[in-house]
């Protein structure tokens, strides 16, 4: 029964050393996610078989997790918590909810170590056992920063040799003679496998040219003739039941090729499809490819398929294992593409990559899971890729990048896909002007999608990544507009949305628009942004943030900090007022402020200008000895900072460097307040204030008392200089 389940380019991961922007304070902690995940989530693609958690299931053994620490067995599992097999007699039951006669396990055991388990099914033993090794797994990429091992999950599947019905028991265990171990379990996939598909009438199977199943032997001159004979006679080539040898690429245009099913017409090789060019009219169907390749080599093209396919080609019902990238699209402009109900599984990098010059092609229905880097990748790299469209697919675990990615490229789409369980260097859907990439351009659209666990703590910025995330590192966005509709964000493990330059150089965030959308649980903030800009923000609610709506702090911090425009929204109110320091995830909201607390210290600030050296960050620093200081010449200079959350206003604290170095001066100012950032009261009017070294060069501003978040100066006049100038912003609440 087909069903819903329910439940991260080469190089392509998060490489930018920002460990400069990282404020002071303690290394953040990883967060601990509710456990277990048994109900999921109804989203992305539609498959052939459906899942069954291990910490679901009936089961002797421990639980591990749930955990979120990069390099650990729980970050990788599905869930974040799998179980444990130590000992003889260990096991984990599953119940089966709907027909099956296949298993296929995800599970771990240690490095260097190859074996079996024991199957039963409702109590019986079978004489087969399921095959488990460490060969694809314990992966080591040094010239990645920030990476440490990892990719520890693999996949083994067989046949049951019975078709059973729902209720019944399938039981992997640990008996003799299984000697792998200690093992984690994650989870199973369990689908009815339909019989072997017939031969199409017309086709030319291809040992009729020489090639024998399950002999171990090349096949590959076997396989080059027949696709030869296919293309000039118009005749799809046959691939019938069994296994066959691919020992050197093959190269395919203009040619169908078609099999009995992913289940049963296997071709075993770790580079078996690569074009240098072709003109298009490709078909690939119902077959699976699996490789060797136990460690990713950038320089290798150690693909299922690898290069260019032309014009109207389609690629369906595949299933790609042990290859380092599952398709890799370059060497030439690839148009009118479909990759379309497939399996990538367990690869040493990306999933899918339309490595530039992919026009008006759609990926869709597809699952990913286990992937090394990005599970689906538009790298606009050298060309554009344009008019491409992500639609209903279904990503789980990318180990080092995101689940999908739009690096550049114009008027693509992402819509309607799930991405559940990320790890470190990557988020959940990522949109960037990243890796050299052609900038963004046309309309990108992102929507309808759903993240779960989506996110992770960057190892080299020491700051979470989102769930959905923006990046202007190698340019600003500009002359495009990125559309961002009814997306939901399911525990995030740190922020669920942000804006950042990945550069650390402060480029502005432009042409983003999110309209509608929901943030069910986030371990910190809504909206995390470390640049500044601005976007549009509408009608997006927002539960369970483990510490509040918003941080705002731009890097370097003499940038403006974001400006968010758009109305109705919900949940996310509160801001977080210390741009010194990361809080961690679930900590809360920091305390109400007491009548000594400076509600102004560390606070989001922006200026009408400043002279190069004096930010507006300095004003609300702590430190007396360095000020802020207005564009010069430009009368009137205002400074407004941000409180984080309404509350009570009653007094104003302005300071100036204490050294006996400044004369005295009177500026001439007003006091101004705000609730909503947008409209202003003046709480007290223009008047000259006399800043004297002799009496600690500060002043003190008492209006009536009343409830406002923004606090803005408007400076008039400096009797000594032509610029606004504050060393220290203080404000109290009495």
């Amino acid at each position: 029964m087909i069903g819903r389940l329910t439940a991260g380019t080469a190089g392509a991961a998060l490489t930018a050393v920002l460990l400069a922007a990282v404020p002071a304070g303690a290394e953040p902690t990883a967060p601990v996610p509710a456990a277990p995940d048994c109900a999921g989530v109804d989203a992305g693609a539609e498959v052939p078989f459906f899942e069954i958690e291990a910490e679901c299931a009936a089961h002797r053994g421990t639980v591990i997790g749930p955990d979120l620490t990069q390099a650990s067995l729980p970050s990788e599992a599905s869930g974040r918590q799998a179980v444990r097999l130590s000992a003889a007699g260990d096991h984990v039951e599953f119940t089966l909810t709907e027909p099956a006669n296949s298993l296929n396990l995800r599970y771990s055991v240690p490095d260097g170590r190859s074996g079996t388990l024991s199957v039963y099914v409702n109590g019986r033993r079978l004489d087969q056992r399921l095959a488990v090794t460490a060969k694809y797994s314990h992966v080591r990429t040094p010239f990645i920063p920030g990476s440490k091992i990892h990719h520890f999950y693999d996949e083994s599947r067989m046949l049951l040799g019975r078709s059973l019905g729902a209720g019944d028991r399938v039981r992997v265990q640990v008996d003799a003679g299984d000697e792998a171990g200690p093992y984690t379990v994650d989870l199973a996939d369990f689908e009815q496998v339909a019989a072997p598909l017939p031969a199409p009438g017309d086709a030319l199977p291809v040992t009729g040219f020489g090639a024998t199943p399950d002999d171990g032997r090349d096949d590959t001159a076997a396989f080059r003739a027949g696709i030869q004979e296919a293309r000039s006679s118009g005749r799809p080539l046959w691939i019938p039941r069994g296994t066959f040898e691919i020992g050197s690429a093959l190269q395919v245009d203009q040619v169908t090729i078609r099999g009995a099913g992913p289940w049963y017409s296997v071709l075993h090789g770790d580079n078996v499809f690569n074009n240098n060019h072709a003109t298009g009219g490709i078909e690939l169907r119902d077959f699976a490819i699996f490789g060797e390749v136990t460690e990713r080599v950038d320089a290798q093209p150690a693909n299922g398929f690898h290069g260019v396919l032309g014009t109207g080609s389609t690629l369906s019902n595949l299933w790609i294992q042990h290859t380092k990238c599952g398709l890799w699209l370059m060497n030439g402009a690839t148009r009118d593409l479909t990759v379309e109900d497939s399996r990538f599984l367990d690869l040493q990098a990306d999933g899918i990559n339309f490595d530039g010059n992919v026009k008006n092609s759609t990926i869709r229905n597809n699952f990913f899971r286990n992937t090394g880097d990005d599970a689906i990748a538009l790298w606009s790299n050298g060309v554009s890729d344009s008019g491409d469209s992500i639609v209903r697919n279904t990503v789980i675990q990318p180990n080092l990048a995101n689940g999908i990615a739009v690096y550049g490229g114009e008027s693509n789409s992402v819509v309607g896909n799930l991405v559940r369980d990320t790890n470190a260097l990557g988020g959940g859907i990522h949109v960037g002007n990243r890796f050299n990439a052609t900038p963004l351009t046309g309309t990108i659209l992102v929507e309808g999608n759903t993240t779960v666990r989506a996110g992770a703590l960057d190892p080299n910025w020491q700051f979470g990544v989102g769930a959905l995330w923006f990046d202007g590192r190698d340019s600003a966005f500009s002359g495009v507009d990125i559309r961002v509709r009814d997306n939901r964000l399911i525990d995030s493990p740190y922020e669920a949305i942000q804006f950042i330059d990945g550069s650390g150089q402060g480029k502005p965030m432009g042409n983003v628009t999110v309209e509608g959308g929901s943030i069910e649980g986030a371990g910190t903030f809504a909206v995390q942004a470390q640049t500044g800009g601005t976007v549009s923000i509408s009608d997006l609610s927002a539960t369970g943030l483990g510490v509040t709506g918003l941080y705002n702090c731009p890097y370097p911090s003499d940038r403006q900090p974001l400006t968010i425009d758009g109305s109705g929204n919900s949940g996310w109110d509160g801001t977080w007022t210390d741009c010194s320091s990361w809080p961690d995830p679930g900590s809360g909201p920091p305390p109400e402020p007491g009548p000594d607390d400076n509600l102004a210290l560390h606070g989001p600030v922006t200026a009408s200008g400043n002279v190069g050296g004096y930010p507006p960050a300095a004003a609300v620093d702590g430190d007396a000895d360095t000020y802020w200081e207005s564009t010069n010449g430009a009368f009137p200079g205002t400074i407004t900072v941000d409180l984080g959350r309404v509350t009570e206003v009653g007094r104003i604290v302005l300071a100036l460097p204490p050294s006996t170095a400044w004369p005295a001066r009177t500026q001439t100012l007003s006091v101004l307040g705000s609730t909503d950032g947008q409209r202003y009261a003046t709480l007290a009017g223009p008047e000259g204030y006399r800043f004297d070294p002799a009496t600690g060069n500060s002043v003190t501003i008492q209006p009536a008392a009343s409830e406002q978040r923004y606090l803005r100066l408007r400076v008039t006049a400096n009797s000594e200089w032509p610029a606004a100038q504050v060393a220290e912003l203080e404000v109290y609440r009495e």
